[in-house]
């Protein structure tokens, strides 16, 4: 049998659950999809490193580490192990990563504690986005253009000629965007701006560019490596944002702004600005963005569309057929974590003989000597399919990102060129990996996320020659309605399943293959299976992140009404409000959604006034009146934002925390009362993040709880709510100093008594 080396070990699936949940809880379980476990990087010396868990926005990418007491307090480790772990964040920071740590001990004793930061260093309602290195690499190398492609740029000259300066190029991943946009920077000849939002999609556009332009000569912009006067420079958009003064604006004569769908963002809107030039192009896949924004209105023409569909229609990609093969595993009472299975339930689960077997059978009895990649849910159930395969005499190997790097590429090229057939990876996805002779998957781990789904499948879409289509094999499990696991059928929204029936492919081979179908023939390149006409399933579609995406949330609700989240809380557990869709995200919470009418409804039954731009600095004026008080916070907060806000409402979160430091030791220094004893003005020894913590909990979230406040995506700003902010005239913000005083007079009042 094989030997392979062991791969590094999964972090602890335990405290994998517990900080999942509590991001789930701070942020929604809609998010936790972008949310990445063990994401690779290299320190400044080559290493490979694993981030616990790594998040990427707009504007910069988030590494957050949870410490064990074994494994990383000082006291408990070697020293060579401390500074390894000072090595280690030291390289994140070098490469523009921003780094948040917590405890175990932490996550365990203090969630609330951790939710709250979470909210603090993230932003109340961040926009996340998938890693565009943890996505399929694009097809490159393609020096002879596809009609399309051909099409695309033709369409571009014509847009430039009748004066045009921005376009969008939407095309699905693996069928050659960069090919398209270098061929047509260069055709315009001039300096060139390459921007990215990963280092390794600069490696991809480079190497592209140095086969279709190989005369310009090429330059990096990225972390310390900072060339300025080459012709073609290829740059994260973090790093040249950053430093804008290094170029004149007439530097470039043409940008290209790869995965642009995040363009809309402000720091790609201040790098527009800043350039004069004569063409923008941005290349997206996926021009949706998540938040609703319309990137189109910044990118005013489309030149040319290309999805995954219309490829495979078009014969650019692999047609896909499907065989669903039924377990006999029960994953309804696996939890789940937003989106995210309960890994130990999960493992209990499919980590199971007979499932093991199912998937080496099926191989052997109907796919086998076949290019094959069977993804697997850890490293271990790799481990395991590898090895029954290779006792049934299979050229199988498990193979991992976690693994090391000269051995992983030598399994990759055996299985490229040699004598592997069957890859069984877990985790291969975050290295970007695809190979055009891979004719069949194996989706063999439940998974809910439809991003995580389909870039699975995307391993098998390049085409090959002797390749006619990519057969994917679906293992469905039993599950409920809401922890049903993707398959291709539900992903497609393809409600009515015949087995081997193609799910994508030309219209002309579908047709044929369904008539084959109906006259009792079928298909025998792969399988030796009876198929009936009337051997089908009909496919329950329903997905709750699809139901979920037309309706409020239950931190929506709260602020859409004039009463706080307790009140509604209360409500949801005596059953006097029923949320239209509840999704578990632990053993004892829920994320609650509501349809606009329902809020609607309730809010008549029960006498709730809705808050609206109309009404809310009404609202805001009534709450300041009659604000009740447990402690001092509330009226020090209005009266800290008013003094150090800028003319738009916003103000520094430092600020804040000077002017609330400043009232306080104000109040000791005179010899007043300060505040109730367990507050920490009135003991003392605090530190500011002390300050900044009581700050958002309380009084920021009750006040944000009803939209008078809100965080910026700037974390270290937050801001009144415009809607009440830009209506307050001068008197307005008189008053409510002289309110919030008055209200602090009666708080301090009490003590008196």
């Amino acid at each position: 049998m094989y030997h392979y080396e062991k791969s590094v070990n999964a972090v602890s699936s335990k405290a994998e659950d517990i900080f999942v949940q509590l991001f789930c809880e701070a942020f929604g379980p809609e998010k936790e999809e972008k949310l990445y476990v063990q994401y690779p990087f290299k320190d400044i010396y080559g290493n490979q490193r694993y981030i616990d868990f790594a998040l990427e926005n707009e504007d910069m990418r988030i590494a957050i580490e949870i410490d064990g007491e074994t494994y990383h307090n000082p006291k408990l480790v070697s020293e060579n192990k401390y500074y390894d772990d000072l090595l280690k964040q030291n390289s994140l920071v070098h490469n523009e990563w921003k780094v948040f740590r917590w405890a175990y001990r932490q996550l365990m004793k203090q969630p609330e504690k951790v939710k709250d930061e979470l909210l603090t260093f993230l932003g109340e309602n961040p926009f996340f986005k998938a890693f565009e290195d943890y996505l399929p690499l694009q097809q490159g190398k393609v020096i002879e253009l596809r009609e399309y492609q051909e099409e695309a740029i033709e369409n571009l000259q014509n847009m430039r000629a009748k004066g045009e300066s921005i376009a969008l190029l939407y095309h699905a991943t693996g069928i050659g965007k960069t090919v398209t946009a270098a061929t047509d920077a260069k055709s315009v000849g001039g300096r060139t701006l390459f921007l990215v939002n990963a280092l390794k999609l600069a490696d991809q556009a480079e190497d592209t560019f140095a086969n279709i332009w190989p005369e310009a000569s090429r330059g990096r912009y990225t972390g310390s490596v900072k060339s300025k006067t080459e012709q073609v420079i290829f740059a994260t958009i973090q790093s040249i944002s950053r430093n804008l003064d290094d170029f004149f604006p007439d530097s470039f004569d043409y940008i290209i702004i790869d995965e642009c769908h995040h363009a809309a963002a402000k720091t790609y809107k201040k790098l527009l600005n800043y350039f004069k030039l004569k063409f923008i192009l941005g290349l997206s896949a996926t021009p949706e963005r998540m938040d609703g924004e319309n990137m189109l209105e910044l990118f005013q023409n489309t030149a040319h569309k290309m999805d995954l569909k219309t490829a495979v229609e078009n014969g650019y990609l692999a047609p896909i057929r499907c065989i669903r093969v039924k377990t006999n595993v029960d994953l309804s009472d696996v939890r789940i974590n937003g989106i995210k299975y309960n890994m130990q339930d999960l493992e209990s689960k499919i980590y199971v003989p007979e499932r093991n077997k199912l998937i080496v059978d099926t191989y052997l009895k109907y796919v086998k000597n076949k290019k094959t990649v069977i993804f697997c849910a850890s490293v271990k159930h790799a481990q395991e399919i590898a090895e029954l395969l290779q006792t049934a005499g299979v050229k199988a190997r498990p193979i991992s990102g976690q693994d090391k790097l000269n051995y992983r590429n030598s399994i990759l090229e055996e299985y490229e060129n040699g004598n592997v057939n069957v890859l069984c990876a877990c985790d291969l996805l975050n290295e970007g990996w695809d190979s055009p002779r891979t004719e069949v998957l194996f989706m063999a781990r439940p998974t809910m996320s439809k991003t995580i789904y389909l870039q699975q499948v995307g391993r098998g879409t390049r085409k090959c020659e002797g390749k006619e289509d990519l057969l994917v094999f679906d293992f469905v499990d039993n599950a409920r309605m809401l922890n049903t696991p993707c398959s291709l059928h539900r992903i497609l929204n393809i409600a009515e399943y015949r087995p081997f029936e193609y799910v994508v492919a030309p219209p002309d081979k579908k047709q044929f293959d369904k008539n084959m179908v109906y006259q009792g023939e079928k298909p025998t390149m792969y399988l030796d299976i009876p198929i009936d006409a009337k051997d089908f399933e009909v496919i329950d579609l329903f997905d709750w992140q699809n139901e979920a995406k037309n309706m409020l949330s239950q931190t929506e609700f709260v602020r859409m009404v004039d009463v706080q989240e307790g009140t509604i809380e209360s409500y949801i557990k005596n059953g006097k409000i029923k949320p239209d869709l509840s999704v578990p995200i632990s053993d004892t919470r829920r994320f609650n959604y509501f349809h606009k009418e329902s809020i609607e409804k309730y809010a008549k039954e029960f006498n709730w006034d809705l808050i609206t731009s109309a009404n809310i600095k009404e609202k805001f004026i009534e709450y300041i009146n009659t604000m009740d008080m447990s402690y001092s916070y509330k009226p020090v907060l209005f009266m800290a934002m008013l003094d150090r806000c800028n003319d738009t409402g916003r103000v520094k979160v430092q600020d804040l925390i000077d002017f609330f430091i400043d009232y306080y030791e104000g109040r000791k220094d005179k010899g007043l009362v300060v505040e109730k004893k367990a507050s920490i003005f009135a003991k003392g020894d605090y530190s500011r993040k002390d300050v900044e913590h009581l700050i958002f909990r309380n009084p920021f979230k009750v006040v944000s709880d009803m939209s008078f406040v809100k965080r910026c995506k700037e974390i270290e700003w937050i801001m009144f709510n415009p809607s009440v902010y830009k209506k307050l005239s001068s008197d307005d913000k008189d008053w409510i100093i002289d309110r919030c005083n008055k209200k602090l007079e009666e708080y301090y009042a009490r003590f008196e008594k």
